[in-house]
């Protein structure tokens, strides 16, 4: 009789130990899980819209460069598997992250809406927005230094389309007129061209704009700061946190040990390079 009634504990027991062990073994197969698959496909997919010197690609070659681009080669390095950019625009580079049709988008700046839609991992580096003009541009007043001292009806900025730096600037100008376009290039080309008379942009990538162009391009820091968030890697919503953790190291490492600062310093070099 005893070993009757012992039987179902005993089997009731190791049930349970079964079932206690199976979120373990999940766990364990899950860590790193999303990047075996990489592995295993041997190739890294990178979301790459062009914003120097985060991003950029050469029109005649189709390489890209940018220190970005240069942290999504490493970190295929770490993976042991080929970079592969897929050209996307701002406009799209969530929604193809969303989509599949990427593994990590490059150069996402961290908002709480996108971070409805992605996952983040930690930032490669800070951001802030700057408003590059024309000093010679009597529209603009002498010791402006606010969105709203610039915020007239007869004032053009200029913003790539789905930016960080568009949403911001939209939800601040109430009077002057917005004009969306959908690159780096266009945005440069409609200021230089005086058909908008102010750059929205990076501060960092103003700054570059300003150093290839000292003779008539000044930058402004607005305060009230328009943005200040991180740039970081996007990646799937459904992403496990051991896989989110793995990007993460590699980021910590990378950013500690100055190495970013480095790749920066380079993509810098690069685009005042090419304004010469």
């Amino acid at each position: 009789m005893f070993s009757k009634l012992l039987a179902p504990a005993i089997g009731a027991i190791s049930a349970l130990a079964l079932l206690a062990a199976v979120p373990t073994t999940a766990r364990a197969q899950s860590a790193g899980g999303y990047w075996q698959k990489v592995q295993k496909a041997g190739v890294l997919r990178c979301g790459a819209a062009v914003a120097p010197p985060y991003v950029m690609r050469d029109p005649a070659s189709g390489e890209y460069s940018g220190f970005f681009a240069d942290l999504c080669r490493e970190f295929a390095e770490v993976l042991q598997v080929k970079p592969e950019f897929v050209d996307t625009t701002w406009d799209n580079i969530v929604a193809g992250l969303q989509a599949g049709k990427w593994d990590m988008s490059l150069a996402l700046n961290r908002t709480p809406a996108r971070a409805m839609a992605v996952q983040f991992s930690i930032p490669a580096m800070e951001y802030q927005i700057s408003l590059a003009y024309n000093k010679e541009n009597p529209k603009i007043p002498g010791g402006a230094a606010s969105v709203a001292d610039v915020d007239k009806p007869d004032v053009t900025l200029a913003v790539m389309s789905g930016t960080a730096q568009d949403k911001a600037i939209s939800a601040v100008v109430k009077q002057a007129q917005i004009l969306r376009l959908p690159g780096n290039d266009e945005t440069r080309l409609a200021l230089t061209s005086r058909r908008a008379d102010i750059l929205v942009d990076a501060s960092d990538t103003n700054a570059l704009f300003t150093q290839a162009n000292p003779d008539w391009a000044v930058a402004l820091n607005p305060v009230p700061a328009l943005a200040k968030q991180g740039v970081a890697f996007g990646l799937p919503l459904d992403l496990s946190a051991s896989d989110v953790e793995v990007v993460n190291i590699f980021l910590e490492e990378k950013v500690a040990t100055g190495h970013v600062d480095d790749l920066i310093r380079k993509a810098n070099d690069e685009v005042l390079k090419g304004t010469k």
